[in-house]
């Protein structure tokens, strides 16, 4: 049993207690110190420093490689905040060593960071060429999924066009105000012939005569916000007249012409289709009364009979009677449609590009569809943004991405390691389409339905066996749905959830982020392809030390 002689001595008067040399602060191996080698040496940061004044009067700025460390550290910690940052830099270790005790504040890292969003979206590009450099990116099976993420505006703020209208007439009211309070507010500042009075009148902080309060200014910004939203709502409101008078005009076209037409009957066509198929029912079968008329006469003048039976009357024919049944319900519908509500469009004031997003467990969130593809060993190689919240539509344009970064991969993979390429492709049933399942690139499993639905019928097909199966036969969707019953089929599609959620869980649980820090799509596309850059970051800074032998190229 061992027992302590005493206590430790508590001297918070003790002078240099934490070591004078920043580099014992932290030991060798922390994380840290590669991080910010792979920021100062492994990454090109010349588009940080682009537009950067650097001479003149003034105090000297932050040196943008260490502000990029910095708020790359803080998002692998789930710190977005400029704020906390701030603090941490003052507080904790790790974030003293990157800004070498010279802590940012809070408002200079919230400036960086939006004023280098496109720099930011672009770093994503070169870390995953530094990953496949220590040997990640694992493509013998990628996975794409969506998640939604929070726009930084309130679903409150939506708006029908009806609504815009409304705010845009008050925000042409208060800018009236204001510019009647700008002349009050000019006419009293002409007679400040002191200082004191006016500062009185504006303020300390106002930099001079002449200038109107910041309270009292005009929110331009606002007034665009809502004449962005209001011509979006237009446009998409004439985009989709256009879209329904075209296919309802091609339908009745290929209906005149004699052709079959394919899909299903517009609605704004229903009514003259159905109309059109009544005449051509009436039409046709007049064409056969008179026919049996001309059989008539010809037999009668030899005195003989028709041959065939005689063709009922035209309203009694159960062709014609089946076309004007399914005029009567074409019109009844058109009526009901006419009385239904219609869909009323809505924009977001704050942020006019996101939208309302239905999330899986039930309601609603403002924001934007974000789509990653990651490899098996957890390596992000391509993100996307958008607005739709169908992710079938986000299929394309991300296996298109993915096949160029697997060419980027490959081109930086270590010489000893084998030369990595696509070898299937996983996804959910919200990419289930048969333009997908037949779009040319590689090999892919994409589920026709929920994955316990799909091996629930797995296994009942196991539990009776065919001795001579069939080949595969049907369209797309049939084939891909038997594949995905077969034992490889069922172990294969099995890995998606781990690859494609796990990332998604990593982000919204883990680092906390659920909502974007600004507005605008182009801004939402940077700042989740930043946080993949970081999340990148975080795969290699863990293989280089689990694998003391990998080194940064």
């Amino acid at each position: 049993m061992l027992v302590a002689k005493g206590y430790r001595p508590v001297d918070r008067d003790q002078q240099f207690l934490i070591p004078p040399d920043m580099r014992e602060w932290l030991p060798a191996e922390h994380p840290v110190w590669t991080l910010i080698d792979i920021v100062d040496t492994h990454l090109d940061t010349s588009a940080f420093h682009t537009g950067r004044r650097l001479g003149g009067v003034g105090r000297a700025g932050y040196d943008p490689d260490m502000l990029l460390t910095l708020l790359i550290w803080g998002w692998s910690k789930g710190m977005r905040s400029s704020r906390q940052i701030e603090s941490a830099c003052t507080d904790v270790v790790s974030y003293r060593v990157i800004c070498a005790g010279d802590a940012p504040d809070h408002a200079t890292i919230s400036r960086f960071r939006k004023d280098n969003h496109a720099a930011c979206e672009s770093l994503f590009a070169q870390v995953l060429t530094l990953a496949a450099r220590v040997g990640l990116g694992s493509l013998g099976t990628i996975a794409l999924d969506g998640v939604k993420i929070a726009s930084n505006a309130s679903i409150g703020a939506n708006r029908s066009a009806e609504g815009l209208k409304a705010a845009a007439e008050a925000e042409s009211a208060k800018a009236a105000q204001t510019r009647a309070r700008e002349i009050a507010a000019a006419a009293a500042a002409a007679h400040a012939d002191v200082d004191a009075s006016e500062d009185e009148l504006y303020g300390e902080d106002d930099p001079g005569p002449g200038r109107v309060p910041a309270e009292l200014a005009d929110p331009t910004s606002r007034s665009k916000r809502i004449a962005e939203a209001l011509a979006q709502i237009e446009a998409e409101d004439d985009a989709r007249e256009k879209a329904a008078r075209t296919a309802a005009e091609g339908h009745l076209e290929r209906l005149d012409a004699g052709k079959s037409p394919a899909g299903r009957v517009p609605l704004t066509a229903q009514v003259a289709a159905a109309h059109r198929r009544l005449a051509r029912e009436i039409a046709r079968h007049e064409a056969t009364e008179a026919r049996y008329r001309q059989r008539a006469d010809a037999a009668a003048r030899r005195g003989g009979k028709p041959k065939g039976k005689v063709p009922v009357p035209v309203e009694d024919h159960y062709r014609v009677i089946a076309a004007r049944t399914s005029v009567s319900k074409a019109v009844a519908k058109h009526s009901a449609l006419e009385r239904t509500t219609p869909t009323v469009l809505r924009r977001n004031i704050t942020d006019p590009d996101s939208r309302m997003q239905p999330l899986r467990g039930g309601g609603w969130v403002q924001g934007y569809n974000c789509q990653a593809f990651t490899a098996e060993d957890g390596i992000i190689i391509a993100t996307g943004v958008g607005t739709s919240p169908s992710d079938v539509t986000y299929y394309e344009k991300m296996v298109d991405k993915a096949v160029a970064a697997a060419a980027v991969i490959a081109d930086n993979a270590p010489p000893q390691a084998e030369q990595p390429s696509i070898g299937i492709m996983l996804f959910d049933a919200g990419y289930c389409s048969i333009d997908n399942l037949d779009a040319p690139g590689p090999d892919r499993l994409i589920a026709t339905g929920k994955s316990r639905t799909l091996e629930a019928a797995a296994a009942a097909a196991v539990a009776t066996p065919v001795s001579d199966p069939a080949p595969a036969q049907g369209n797309s969707i049939t084939r891909m749905a038997e594949r995905l019953s077969t034992p490889e089929g069922i172990a294969t599609y099995r890995k998606r959830s781990h690859i494609a959620e796990t990332p998604f869980g990593q982000a919204k649980h883990n680092l906390g982020f659920r909502r974007f820090t600004s507005c605008g799509l182009d801004r939402a596309t940077s700042e989740w392809s930043f946080h993949a850059a970081v999340h990148n970051i975080g795969k290699i800074l863990t293989h280089l030390t689990a694998a003391p032998n990998a080194a940064l190229a």
